[in-house]
């Protein structure tokens, strides 16, 4: 059997079969895998986040009502692992190290190897931006920061970011339109220092 769509790979997963399963997760496993690392800045709970959530998603495939959008469903459980693997381990992630002298089997590879047409100051500026940045998302709340996260990196729509916090459209707009302020407010107060 041939499968063309989403819909198709769902009911191909929910008779068995695993080509259908693995189409899906090809399919979303890069969104998912970055939302999972911005969100734990950590290369390796990124991975076993992704794994939980196949894993959720071949146990739970049955359960999918289909008259709902499969991607709402599927960050509804990613954000739900996210939450549950922070308040399992009772502290915030640590942020991700960007210098050359610390371990760096933390960081993807793609940031590990720089770009040839990188100038060596390009580079350094690319890490402070990303440092500063990783430090202005830690001082957001919680849900604010794991929306900004969703929209940015998991590139869900607020429509569905709403959906997964069981909470109205407006409210998912101005809480990432308010985080987003907050952050650009927190980056200029340390451009200025």
């Amino acid at each position: 059997m041939e499968y063309e769509s989403v819909r198709d790979w769902i009911v191909g997963m929910k008779a068995g079969d695993a080509k259908a399963a693995q189409k899906l997760f090809e399919a979303y496993a890069p969104r998912l895998y970055g939302y999972f690392y911005r969100a734990t800045r950590n290369h390796h709970q990124a991975e076993d986040l992704l794994g939980e959530t196949m894993l959720r998603i071949s146990s739970t495939i049955h359960r999918y009502d289909e008259s709902g959008r499969f991607e709402q469903w599927l960050f509804r459980i990613a954000a739900n692992l996210v939450r549950d693997r922070i308040r399992r381990f009772k502290t915030r992630p640590t942020p991700i190290s960007l210098s050359p002298d610390k371990d760096s089997d933390d960081m993807p590879l793609s940031a590990r190897i720089a770009d040839k047409a990188d100038a060596p100051d390009d580079r350094i500026i690319k890490s402070e931006r990303a440092t500063q940045l990783n430090e202005a998302l830690e001082q957001l709340d919680d849900t604010t920061r794991q929306m900004i996260l969703l929209r940015h990196f998991g590139q869900m729509s607020y429509k569905a970011i709403a959906e997964t916090f069981d909470c109205p459209l407006g409210t998912a707009l101005a809480r990432v339109h308010r985080g987003i302020k907050q952050l650009r407010g927190l980056l200029e107060s340390k451009d200025l220092q």
